[in-house]
C-alpha cells in the first residue's frame, strides 16, 4: 500500500511527482528545490541560504507525517558545483546532529530553475 504525502509548507510539485510517498514503513521524499512554498522565490544567501532552505521543506514534509530528521535513513545531496561542498554540508550539519544518515553527494550540470542544490530523502516510518 502506498499514500501520498503533501504539506502545505513546502512548495507543490511542478511536474507529474508528488511532494512524498509513504510506501511500507518508509517515507520517500522528492528532491526539495531551495524556493520559499509561498512565493516560489528562491531562497538568499547563495549556497548556504539554498540549502537550509531546501532542508526546511524536507523538514515541513516530515512534520506533515509526525516524523523528524531523526527518522531520516538516506540522503541524495545534488549539487550544481562540488566546490560548494564544504558550504553546503556545514549548513546540513545543523540539521543531522547524531546517527548521521547514509548519503551521496553528487555533481550536476543543471538543476531545475537553475538552482545551485536540490536534496531528496528516504525516512522511517
Amino acid at each position: 500500500m502506498k499514500k501520498v504525502v503533501f504539506s502545505e509548507s513546502a512548495p507543490k510539485a511542478i511536474g507529474p511527482y508528488s511532494q512524498a510517498i509513504k510506501a511500507n514503513g518508509f517515507l520517500f521524499i522528492s528532491g526539495q528545490l531551495p524556493v520559499f512554498p509561498a512565493t516560489g522565490e528562491f531562497a538568499v544567501g547563495g549556497i548556504e541560504g539554498q540549502t537550509k532552505q531546501s532542508l526546511e521543506n524536507l523538514k515541513a514534509i516530515l512534520v506533515a507525517e509526525s516524523l523528524s530528521f531523526d527518522n531520516v535513513v538516506k540522503t541524495t545531496v545534488f549539487l550544481k558545483d562540488m566546490n560548494d561542498f564544504v558550504a553546503m554540508n556545514n549548513v546540513y550539519a545543523k540539521y543531522f546532529i547524531k546517527d548521521c544518515p547514509a548519503r551521496a553527494c553528487i555533481q550536476v550540470a543543471k538543476l531545475p530553475k537553475d538552482a545551485l542544490v536540490e536534496i531528496e530523502l528516504v525516512a522511517v516510518c
